[in-house]
């Protein structure tokens, strides 16, 4: 989200462990363990099967099993707004020997500032391992409804406050937190229903039980079906794959937002063993079945190695605790 970056983050960084060591990109495969890998990879993605996310991690599972030459295992562990994933990587349940991951995305860091129940240090218990990519968002309604456009459900939801519903995969997850500024910054209040996962919210949106969704693009094929509208999307410009959607910013909201998402695993990771898996995954990202499939959900490449990657949840997590607190997102 295009939330104004202060100067006192880098200062404020220690705050959550800035001094902790990265694992660095040009750790030697040497320090690996010995034969790593030498069995199937868990790859635990938190969010229900078909949708989106799962489907594009299945290919790139498969691209990267490929590279590895051990199969690379998806296993899907839905609810809790995407967060049971980290919550499992950083509980001591999943050794730091690689052979357990999980795809990381936003909820990962936000979710502890909203949730006195997740005790876990989003920066220090995970070990994060590459940037992979993020989603392309916006709001869809159902295509029976009345609203045409954004301005007519703005126009309806401003005079029947709290009457309409909005669903996403989850407290806390991208889709709710985004919709909730982005009502917030439209002057209207919509009832909040959670799901877990996107394809049970767009389910209950085409049979009529929620108003709209604002969430990853796992409407795009709905849209292009006839099912769903597309009222805007949440990225820089303009979708050449929907050049009818306006962006937020061309209504007037000074914002954009997309999700970045990546691999990460326990903490305490061997250096040599996170080379490993980045290499790979790095070469899976890039292959051509997988690149294939993002331009299909329309997901950016947005790679950062392991360093990178890791400095960047530090400075995001210090702005996503701003941003919890400034909106009062305490889910308990």
């Amino acid at each position: 989200m295009s939330i104004p970056r202060r100067g006192a983050i880098t200062r404020r960084l220690a705050l959550l462990g800035a001094g902790a060591a990265l694992a660095s990109p040009l750790a030697s495969p040497a320090l690996a363990q010995a034969g790593f890998p030498n069995r199937a990879i868990r790859l635990i993605i938190p969010w229900t099967p078909g949708g989106t996310t799962d489907v594009v991690f299945r290919v790139l599972a498969t691209a990267a099993t490929r590279e590895l030459g051990q199969n690379v295992v998806i296993e899907n562990r839905s609810g809790a707004g995407g967060v049971l994933a980290a919550q499992f990587l950083a509980s001591g349940q999943a050794r730091p020997d690689g052979y357990t991951l999980a795809q990381s995305h936003m909820g990962t860091i936000r979710q502890p500032f909203m949730r006195r129940s997740l005790s876990y240090d989003p920066v220090n218990d995970i070990t994060y391992i590459i940037r992979l990519s993020g989603y392309m968002l916006g709001m869809v309604v159902n295509s029976r409804s009345p609203w045409t456009d954004w301005a007519s459900f703005v126009a309806h939801a401003r005079a029947n406050p709290d009457r309409l519903t909005h669903g996403s995969v989850g407290v806390g997850s991208d889709g709710h937190v985004v919709s909730h500024v982005v009502f917030e910054r439209a002057g209207i209040k919509l009832q909040h229903v959670p799901f877990r996962g996107i394809s049970e919210a767009l389910l209950a949106l085409h049979a009529g039980q929620i108003d709209c969704v604002g969430d990853g693009s796992g409407w795009a094929p709905g849209v292009e079906a006839g099912d769903f509208r597309l009222l805007n999307v949440w990225t820089e410009e303009r979708s050449p794959r929907f050049p009818q959607a306006p962006t937020l910013k061309e209504l007037g909201m000074d914002m954009a937002f997309t999700a970045p998402f990546g691999i990460s695993g326990p903490k305490n990771m061997d250096p040599g063993v996170v080379r490993v898996l980045h290499d790979a995954f790095h070469k899976a990202l890039l292959d051509p079945a997988h690149r294939e499939i993002m331009r299909r959900y329309d997901l950016p490449l947005s790679y950062m190695n392991t360093a990178d990657y890791t400095a960047f949840i530090r400075e995001e997590a210090l702005r996503e605790r701003e941003l919890v607190n400034r909106l009062g997102l305490i889910a308990e």
